[in-house]
């Protein structure tokens, strides 16, 4: 995406558009308006379609013979916050949380130590380092569109 670009984008993907289109990365085969309908509870078809003619008017998706599948695909605004993986959409912090989980728990099981102020202050810094990527990460998941 053109940098020039980001702003325009960021202010035209917003709400059931930005819905639409979070949906549609997570879908592998190109998807028809009445399935994005179901998918995202929308009142009709033709409400999912005027969303998607405007995707396709932003350059982010493209559109054969009433079938629509992702074009480009961009991290701007709430975007930015997760990392496409297939289908699923993870939050970046579940990378970190989940490192330094598996880190804590490991230090927990090789390294059980009495209570030293080296110990303590370890412990205290994987705590709160897992406590905080894993506040960002559920934060992050609710505000998905």
């Amino acid at each position: 995406m053109k940098p020039e670009r980001e702003p325009d984008l960021e202010s035209e993907l917003r709400g059931r558009t930005l819905r639409v289109y979070f949906e549609l990365l997570s879908f592998r085969e190109p998807v028809g308006p009445r399935q994005l309908q179901r998918k995202l509870g929308l009142s009709s078809p033709s409400l999912a379609a005027y969303h998607l003619d405007k995707l396709v008017e932003l350059g982010l998706v493209r559109s054969d013979r009433g079938v629509y599948s992702v074009e480009e695909v961009v991290q701007v605004g709430v975007l930015k916050q997760f990392i496409f993986i297939g289908r699923l959409a993870l939050p970046r912090h579940m990378f970190y949380a989940v490192l330094f989980t598996v880190t804590l728990a490991t230090y927990a099981l090789l390294y059980p130590q009495p209570f030293s102020l080296a110990n303590i202050a370890a412990w205290l810094i994987g705590i709160i380092a897992t406590g905080v990527n894993w506040y960002e990460t559920i934060r992050a998941h609710r505000t998905r569109p």
